[in-house]
């Protein structure tokens, strides 16, 4: 009995944090977007634009091109993208049972990069206008349907009368990420030195072409699928226990399993579509809070979304400024964080995880 009240008090303590967490995140992340919004190549000051509303002296047009064109499309699309990214690997990790998984192990990484690169190389051909008519948003919408396609198909592999099998699934992403990675040399093999260097800073991972069209976009998809995704919660938190258990204690785990693959390919596609290549973001922010606040995922995908939108944010403000006045892409400074940490994680997981 005194061992039960012991896990219980350490159980209610975990949601204590977590729900503190939760402000204290959330004021962490409105700093964090005032400050990518002051901050910039240009000489452009908010402090100085806001003073100059209060004082009724409006501000220049450069000014306001810069702060409303530039800056803040670029601010939430950062957040949109980071907190797409966290909840996803949230997710991922808490399917698979496993800290190391990670959103582009369901291949929607590999089908949304193909997508792209049939936009940079051969948009100018698609039939019925399709290029003129979308214009910038062709890469976009590329991309957001090349990650769709991957995952019905994946999906398709997996499922068989009406169970989808997890497993089945991992291994059918890693036979199409090999798949798309031969599609994508033979449309590199016929690209020419421009689309080659737009299709490298894509894979690299970039805000700085940030737009409202961008965020009209992605936006309401990453919403949504984010939305969704903090709704599996107790789904999650019973299948931690295995299938059989989760089924037992009354939890429906296809209906789990379906919705965790559908909201992460939205948001995952969605994200990759409008900032390109950015790794280790789902790994480390669901690692971290789970170091800080534990397993549970009812406090765990709010955090992810909010620590990821912040540190997703902090890293694009530090390529703005590494290489000023030029701007180093976002995936190369995610990756320099991002990699000794789940090589951390890797180590102490070896009991775990049996490479």
């Amino acid at each position: 009995m005194a061992l039960a009240d012991q896990s219980l008090s350490v159980s209610v303590d975990r949601r204590q944090r977590a729900r503190h967490l939760h402000g204290v995140l959330a004021m962490g992340l409105i700093v964090v977007c005032v400050t990518s919004l002051a901050v910039g190549a240009s000489g452009t000051s908010l402090w100085q634009a806001l003073w100059g509303l209060a004082m009724g002296q409006g501000i220049s047009a450069t000014d306001a091109v810069i702060l409303w064109d530039i800056r803040a499309p670029r601010t939430l699309l950062g957040a949109c993208v980071g907190a797409a990214l966290a909840v996803s690997g949230a997710v991922m990790q808490g399917l698979f049972r496993n800290p190391l998984a990670d959103p582009g192990l369901l291949g929607v990484n590999a089908g949304a990069g193909l997508g792209a690169l049939l936009a940079i190389v051969v948009g100018t051909a698609l039939p019925l206008g399709i290029a003129t008519y979308l214009g910038d948003a062709l890469l976009p919408v590329m991309a957001s349907v090349g990650a769709w396609a991957s995952m019905m198909l994946l999906y398709a592999v997996a499922t068989r009368s009406g169970r989808t099998s997890v497993a089945t699934m991992l291994l059918a992403g890693i036979a199409l990420a090999a798949l798309t990675g031969a599609l994508s040399g033979l449309l590199v093999f016929h690209a020419d030195d421009m689309q080659l260097r737009e299709l490298t800073f894509w894979q690299l991972g970039s805000l700085s072409g940030s737009t409202w069209a961008k965020v009209a976009i992605a936006g309401p998809v990453i919403l949504l699928a984010t939305l969704i995704a903090t709704t599996l919660a107790r789904g999650l938190n019973g299948l931690a226990l295995g299938e059989s258990s989760a089924h037992h204690i009354g939890i429906n785990v296809q209906r789990t399993k379906n919705i965790a693959i559908l909201a992460v390919s939205a948001a995952t596609g969605a994200a990759v579509a409008v900032s390109g290549g950015i790794g280790f973001v789902g790994i480390v922010v669901p690692h971290l809070l789970r170091l800080a606040t534990g397993p549970d995922h009812h406090g765990l995908l709010i955090n992810s979304a909010l620590l990821g939108a912040s540190l997703l944010l902090l890293a694009d403000i530090i390529s703005r400024f590494v290489v000023a006045p030029a701007e180093l892409p976002i995936g190369i400074v995610t990756a320099v964080l991002g990699a000794p940490f789940f090589l951390w994680i890797l180590l102490r997981r070896r009991n775990v995880v049996d490479l």
